[in-house]
This record gives structure tokens, C-alpha cells and sequence, in this order.
């Protein structure tokens, strides 16, 4: 059987990739400590578990609309105005099992072959798998140390020229941890606004904020019917087997990406849905008890981690991951993870899973106990210090 040559412009997700061999390795008897997937180690909320169950008595068994139940999609329209502080349509939100269909969706309704998108490298990978797959030009915009992990203005600019079709953000960014200034969203919106180009912005991680709080360039004045949100309920309510995201769209797209949904997957689990009624309006004490121990891990890895020979690691920002340097330690980025995993039992992500900038740093996950983050730093020292 010979597959169609497009498949050989799809990339892959690395963390998946990286589980399965520390799975292969713990069923060989290995213990591994792993910091290599992206999701919450804590259970989706009870009472919007029970709001699922109630869902599947009264019936929400059934297909749906593709873009998502009505009252559902208000819900997420009232919880997004409320977030941004301008009205959100209901008509203008677009609910997807998960949040991966909105970016695929959005650059296969927008991006023809040749067209220019510029997207954040070290980045989520399958941004530039995508744009590959539907034969766009993935054009990098380096994030950079210094910066504490944002882009240099200067480069943005200099990449946007005629045929930048979209520009995708994330913030708080996966794999940095970094945010991107208020001050410098308007920058980026001034440039953005003198194109042709409309933005993806990836806000998964909106609720993951160490330090200050959440701003969207969809805020920004002129800015609301050029930028597509990207959103879900995996990361903020640890919801990522669920499968349940959403986007609030220009206008002009929701048909199009709706149509998309219905040639693809018709729609999204109508009893999910209703748990996400629960998961806005039910109380958010999970949330803050989750970012409050996210907080205590990070203090632990990150001063664990600068205690490491050769490596050097900032407070991230925002998220749950933090993105160390390892350049000094004379190993590249993929050498010193898979040493890491099949000689000392600690999977992360190398750098470059992340795009070609990622060279000389590696991915560590914070979403897992204070006792097995401790353990992982104590493998790491015996194997560089």
C-alpha cells in the first residue's frame, strides 16, 4: 500500500512518542518518572463529572449540531465576553472534540499552497505540521532566552511582508512557559493590522498564570474580526480525555469550519458538552487549587534544576512546563533525553520537539507530585553533577 505523498509533509507530537517508549521501558521493569506529557495529574472536578452523568440520563446521547449545542455555545460565549471584556456572539463560537481540530480546521479553511504563516519556534509542533500538510510555508519566529522566551519585535516585522496569510500566538506559551507582555501584544497588533494576515491565538493555557494576568490581542483595537481564538477545557479543569475545545471565529468563518466538522467528525460528544455548562458556571475552587500547587512545583524544579551542572533554568511565566538550558553541559538536546530516560528513568522532551530553536534546551512537565519531581532532579544530578 502506498500512502499519498501529502503524509509525508505530517509531523507528530514527540511527548506521545516519548510515553511510549517510558511505557515499553516500564513494562520491562524500568521505574520512570515522567514529565514528558503535557495534562494535569489531577482528576476532572466531581461535580462536573456528575454534571456528565446528568447529561447522559436526560438524554444528550445523540448527534448534535456541528458547530455545538445552542445553549452551550452561549455559555462559552458569556464566559469569553466576560474573559475579554467585549461581547462574544454565540453564533461566533464553534465547539470541537478538543482544541487541535480548531488549528487544523482554521489553516486547512485558510492556507493554500505557498501561503506564508509565521508561528512561534520553540512552539506546540503540530502548528508547523499543519501548515506543512496543507502546503503552506511554515516561517519560525524565534523565541528567544533573553527575552525570557518572547520574540524579538524586530523579527516579527521583518517577517511579515505580502504573503503572510496568518500569524499564530501562544500565550502562556507551550513549551516556555513564557507570556507575552501586554505592551507587547499592541506592538504585534500594530504590525498585524498594516497586513493582509489574520491571527491564531492559542489560549489553552489562560488560566495558568504565575505571575499577572491573561491578555488576548483580540482586545486590541481593530483586532477582534481578524483573530480566531483557540480555547478548550482540558488544561484549566483537567478535562484531556474528554476531548472538548472550542474556538470563537469571525463571522465569515464559522460556516466553513462548521462544514468542516460536518465532513470530519459531525460533531462533538452532546453529554461532554454539557459538562462544560458545569465546568464555567460551577465553582473554581479546583482551579486555584491546582494553580497553587503548580506554584509549589515550580519553585521546586526550577531551583532544582539550576543546581544541575551545566544547566541553567527560568521561572516560567505561565503554564506548566519550564524549558531549561543545557547548552554547558557539552550533550545536545536529544542526546541528554534519551540518556535521561532509558539510563536513568526521567522522560522529557528534548528541545528541538519543539522546532529547530529548541537546540540546547529540553521540556520538563511540572504536572506530576513535588516527591516525584524531587526524584527526577536527583537522577538528573547523578547523571551530570
Amino acid at each position: 500500500m502506498k500512502l499519498a505523498s501529502r503524509m509525508n509533509n505530517l509531523g507528530t507530537e514527540t511527548a506521545f512518542e516519548t510515553l511510549a517508549k517510558a511505557k515499553a521501558l516500564e513494562a520491562e521493569g524500568k521505574n520512570i518518572v515522567h514529565l514528558e506529557i503535557g495534562e494535569p495529574d489531577f482528576d476532572t472536578p466531581e461535580n462536573i463529572r456528575n454534571a456528565a452523568k446528568l447529561g447522559l440520563d436526560q438524554g444528550y446521547t445523540h448527534y448534535g449540531p456541528s458547530p455545538g449545542l445552542p445553549h452551550v455555545r452561549a455559555k462559552i460565549a458569556e464566559h469569553q465576553s466576560d474573559t475579554h471584556g467585549f461581547d462574544v456572539s454565540p453564533d461566533h463560537v464553534v465547539i470541537t472534540p478538543g482544541a487541535k481540530p480548531i488549528m487544523f480546521f482554521s489553516i486547512m479553511a485558510l492556507i493554500e499552497s505557498g501561503d506564508e504563516v509565521i508561528y512561534p519556534n520553540p512552539g506546540f509542533p503540530i502548528y508547523e505540521s499543519m501548515i506543512n500538510f496543507m502546503g503552506g510555508k511554515a516561517v519560525p519566529l524565534q523565541l528567544r532566552e533573553e527575552n525570557d522566551f518572547n520574540a524579538d519585535i524586530q523579527d516579527f516585522k521583518n517577517l511579515v511582508n505580502k504573503n503572510t496569510k496568518m500569524i499564530i500566538l501562544n500565550s502562556p506559551n507551550n513549551p516556555c512557559g513564557s507570556v507575552i507582555p501586554k505592551e507587547e501584544l499592541g506592538e504585534i497588533s500594530d504590525i498585524i493590522k498594516n497586513s493582509n494576515a489574520i491571527v491564531l491565538t492559542d489560549e489553552v493555557y489562560k488560566n495558568f498564570y504565575f505571575e499577572g494576568e491573561h491578555c488576548s490581542i483580540s482586545e486590541f483595537e481593530g483586532m477582534r474580526d481578524r483573530t480566531i481564538i483557540l480555547d478548550g477545557f482540558s488544561k484549566s479543569f483537567a478535562m484531556t480525555g474528554w476531548r472538548l475545545g472550542y474556538g470563537v471565529f469571525p463571522e465569515k468563518l464559522v460556516e466553513p469550519i462548521s462544514r468542516l466538522i460536518t465532513n470530519s467528525v459531525s460533531c462533538t460528544s452532546s453529554f461532554s458538552q454539557i459538562a462544560a455548562i458545569e465546568a464555567i458556571d460551577g465553582p473554581q475552587d479546583s482551579v486555584f487549587k491546582m494553580m497553587d500547587e503548580f506554584k509549589a512545583r515550580r519553585e521546586i524544579i526550577v531551583e532544582g534544576l539550576n543546581s544541575i551542572n551545566g544547566i541553567t533554568c527560568r521561572n516560567p511565566k505561565g503554564a506548566f512546563y519550564t524549558f531549561p538550558n543545557i547548552k554547558e553541559t557539552g550533550y545536545s538536546s536529544r542526546e541528554i533525553a534519551d540518556k535521561l530516560l532509558h539510563e536513568y528513568g526521567v522522560a522529557l522532551l528534548s528541545g528541538t520537539a519543539f522546532g529547530e530553536y529548541g537546540e540546547g534546551y529540553l521540556r520538563l512537565s511540572f504536572a506530576n507530585s513535588r516527591e516525584n519531581l524531587k526524584e527526577a532532579i536527583k537522577r538528573m544530578k547523578s547523571f551530570l553533577n
